[in-house]
């Protein structure tokens, strides 16, 4: 499918542009480093604890956000945890920011009063069934004796209390919806009665809790770093080799001579520019989100998926570099005499209706994402949304011009090979007008 049909930009000609638009960017985002701190850190990387909570019914996360704001907890983030084995769970993780290594049982309680508060008990007096323990019911069954076991109740009623909370943890997900399901459990109807009239079913319950120390999200900042870097090293030797061919780009001259160190270099580079110059824009793509990150602090912070977004883009807009390089490749073979730059344009050209489609629809898909996607996703696709943009016009704004301007700087001893794949002979060359 081609939405346009001959095209004649002359990209090259305005890549000082591109350039300065990049150096702009690039600007903006090392002030607002600077002057802000950096980009703002989730949970995972800056340390606080996490609670998981399991609702009775679907909840309402931006309800429960208004209330946990209206109680002093603003900072807290909150994200829905979908089971695809168990569609009737609603799991909810709740985040505080917190200082302190021991802090887990001060934040769980502050959590669970919060959503008291926002969740009274329908009656006074009554407890929670949902968040008792089998002492708990076994005690309570002991007082009332629903019975009338008298003196020997004690052992009846632990095993009365073992069987509630097998059935209410093992067939009930952990919370109860009704206290009538009891009578399933298998227990005597009047000890369902006793129930009752002593619990309610609450309508959440806290599952679990973690703490993500300080020392734990600075180990995962610096994860995070090793795994970009790893990949843009692994994306280096992958184009390296794949566009050298025998001699992507050979320079001339030095006969028979032993080349110096810097001689050796500059051959160096001539076989793995193309690699350079993709893994460059890639870096110049991922600064750039980070800086928009810095500048919008208050809206959007860094954590484990906005990484994940971001190794997601390194790939992206790696391929999209690839397929303008691939062009440029096989153009290079085609129009021996053209000048370089003429070649590249003509590759962007070509190529243009397929990054117009691709990257446009993919686009579109992570701009709904963002405006619809809620808070929980609000910074991740808001990473895929600059990302794209960003990473797709770096393929032909700054990927593309770095070869040109290395080809130009390299003079006349530089020339074009499109090696082996191309139909070229194991070390012949030939020239390309600069």
């Amino acid at each position: 499918m081609e939405i346009f049909g001959q095209v004649n930009i002359n990209w090259m000609g305005k890549a000082k542009y591109f350039v300065s638009l990049s150096l702009t960017l690039l600007a903006i985002g090392t002030f607002a480093m600077i002057r802000n701190g950096g980009p703002s850190y989730g949970i995972d990387f800056k340390g606080g604890t996490l609670v998981t909570v399991r609702f009775a019914q679907p909840p309402n996360e931006d309800s429960i956000r208004k209330d946990l704001e209206a109680r002093g907890l603003a900072k807290s983030t909150i994200q829905r945890l979908h089971d695809i084995t168990n569609p009737s769970v609603n799991d909810v993780v709740i985040g505080l920011e917190t200082t302190g290594e021991q802090t887990l049982d001060a934040d769980k309680t502050t959590i669970v009063n919060a959503l008291q508060l926002s969740f009274p008990a329908p009656e006074a007096g009554k407890q929670d069934f949902n968040s008792a323990t089998g002492s708990q019911l076994a005690n309570a069954l002991l007082q009332r004796d629903p019975l009338a076991l008298g003196v020997s109740a004690g052992d009846r009623y632990n095993q009365i209390a073992q069987q509630l909370v097998t059935y209410r943890d093992k067939n009930r997900n952990g919370i109860l919806t009704d206290l009538g399901d009891l009578s399933n459990a298998g227990v005597p109807a009047q000890v369902v009665t006793a129930l009752r009239a002593m619990y309610y079913p609450g309508p959440f319950i806290v599952q679990s809790g973690d703490i993500v120390g300080p020392k734990v999200g600075g180990e995962l900042r610096r994860q995070a770093v090793y795994v970009t870097l790893y990949a843009l090293g692994g994306m280096l030797l992958y184009i390296a080799i794949r566009f050298t061919g025998d001699a992507l780009l050979r320079s001339g001259g030095g006969g028979g001579r032993q080349a110096g160190i810097g001689e050796w270099f500059l051959r160096l580079m001539d076989k793995g520019i193309f690699g350079t110059a993709a893994v460059v824009a890639v870096f110049h793509d991922v600064l750039i989100t980070l800086g928009l990150f810095s500048l919008f602090h208050r809206y959007f912070e860094i954590s484990l998926t906005v990484i994940a977004a971001l190794l997601t883009l390194v790939g992206y807009s790696m391929n999209d570099t690839i397929v303008i390089f691939d062009r440029i490749r096989e153009n290079s073979r085609l129009m021996r005499r053209e000048p370089f730059p003429d070649i590249v344009n003509r590759s962007i050209n070509q190529t243009l209706s397929r990054t117009i489609l691709t990257s446009g629809l993919t686009f579109l898909t992570v701009l709904v994402l963002f405006v619809m996607g809620g808070p929980a996703l609000r910074s991740f696709s808001f990473a895929l949304v600059i990302g794209i943009v960003v990473g797709t016009y770096s393929s032909f704004g700054i990927a593309a011009p770095l070869v040109v301007a290395w080809n130009r700087w390299r003079g006349p001893r530089v020339a074009v090979s499109t090696g082996s794949a191309a139909g070229n002979k194991p070390g012949q060359a030939r020239r390309v007008p600069a």
